[in-house]
């Protein structure tokens, strides 16, 4: 039988449980072009992160259409405007300013730290929630409603609404997935999703400008700072990244690290007995485990050579971040989890202009949650391994975590 094209066997599911075996291979050609008219994949740390910083590498929906990739039929192409991470200088930069106004430094300088407390509020309710249960999944039982309620609360959007914006946003991810975006079924279904996700959005948006409240989706409506104000579809649009970015990816960050923990069982020790190691883990598994694997929407606007290979402009590029992470020209012994390590300038969040928005809250919920299941969970440890894994090759994480445990501590 003829092996499939390495990159195929990369996005196949059969291989989403330990892709790293692929990513060893794929560096040993670490600027891979399989077929003619397909992407340039790339795989080395060094490549990944001078690219990530390149202004000739474009994050433009309407340049990827133009190398072939079909993005204007893709997740984003309904009625709403691109998000900004898929926009270039100066309106990507607009944009994210204007949003990161009212989340982070200079203007809410101690927004995410200040909700330190409550976040380990959160956490207590839903561990204290697990009762007198030896086994629970983690994924559905603490790692998806943890990131869920703190992006709600954050944004003001209802929490008890979880159930009608989940089914608008697991397509909308689902449609981000390689395998996915060559169906034109799962891209149709995505952009209706978008499109009643950015429809239920409006809503709350008509709301907070007649009556603005604490929280960002008011921020947003009634920001008239020196960058102007979004208009009501650029709200929409990043009020719907920022809903889904806002959990989707700390849900996998959370699950693979409480996996890789378990399979440490020795950090996972320490971790119980020292919670300011949590700072070092999480860093960790952002190299180790990064929740995003792939970065597959970019494209050249001119010839790039990178490695003596000629990258035409107008070529699709794929960065390959979990390759990256794991590069021994970069990282000493690279597959060895290692939260001691001195240097882990990991690609975890990406780098550059669209380095994670939302890395800071993902960093702190991290920390909090892992701690607090290391301190309070009796004896925990997997009831199958590998677990089973979600469909998606891009944002890569189980889709259940059963852990058995002897008991629950009691919360201080």
């Amino acid at each position: 039988m003829t092996q499939a094209p390495l990159f195929q066997q990369i996005t196949d599911f059969a291989n989403r449980a330990n892709p790293y075996p692929l990513y060893e291979e794929l560096r040993k050609n670490p600027v891979l072009h399989e077929e003619e008219g397909g992407p340039y994949v790339l795989s080395s740390y060094w490549d990944i992160e001078a690219l990530l910083h390149d202004p000739r590498i474009s994050s433009d929906a309407a340049n990827l259409a133009a190398a072939g990739d079909d993005e204007l039929s893709g997740p984003e192409a309904t009625g709403l405007p691109p998000s900004f991470i898929r926009l270039d200088p100066p309106e990507h930069d607009r944009l994210r300013r204007i949003a990161n106004s009212s989340f982070g430094p200079p203007h809410r300088p101690r927004r995410i730290e200040n909700m330190r407390g409550e976040l380990g509020e959160i956490v207590t309710g839903l561990i204290d929630g697990f009762g007198d249960a030896r086994q629970i999944d983690l994924v559905d039982q603490f790692a998806y409603p943890f990131p869920v309620t703190v992006i709600c609360r954050l944004l003001g959007v209802p929490r008890e609404d979880e159930p009608r914006f989940r089914a608008w946003v697991d397509p909308i991810v689902a449609g981000l997935d390689p395998d996915a975006r060559t169906s034109a079924e799962s891209q149709r279904t995505a952009q209706e999703a978008r499109l009643q996700l950015g429809m239920y959005l409006n809503g709350l948006v008509d709301q907070r400008a007649r009556e603005p409240r604490d929280d960002m989706l008011s921020d947003l409506v009634n920001s008239h700072g020196p960058d102007g104000a979004m208009t009501t579809m650029e709200v929409l649009s990043t009020a719907v990244l920022l809903l889904i970015a806002g959990h989707e990816t700390t849900v996998n960050l959370i699950t693979n690290g409480m996996l890789t923990l378990l399979r440490h069982p020795e950090f996972l020790e320490r971790l119980r007995n020292d919670p300011g190691l949590s700072v070092k883990i999480v860093e960790e598994l952002l190299r180790y485990e990064p929740p995003v694997q792939i970065v597959p929407q970019r494209t050249c606007i001119a010839d790039i050579e990178v490695r003596g290979v000629t990258i035409p402009k107008g070529s699709r590029i794929w960065l390959m971040l979990a390759a990256g992470n794991r590069d021994p020209e970069r990282f000493q012994d690279p597959e060895r989890f290692d939260p001691d390590r001195e240097d882990i300038q990991h690609l975890g969040f990406g780098s550059g202009i669209h380095s994670c928005f939302g890395a800071p809250l993902a960093r702190l919920e991290t920390q909090i949650a892992l701690s607090e299941l290391a301190r309070r969970l009796e004896n925990p440890r997997l009831v199958a391994d590998p677990p089973p894994y979600r469909q998606n090759a891009v944002l890569r994480g189980p889709r259940h975590l059963e852990i058995a445990f002897d008991g629950v501590r009691q919360a201080v």
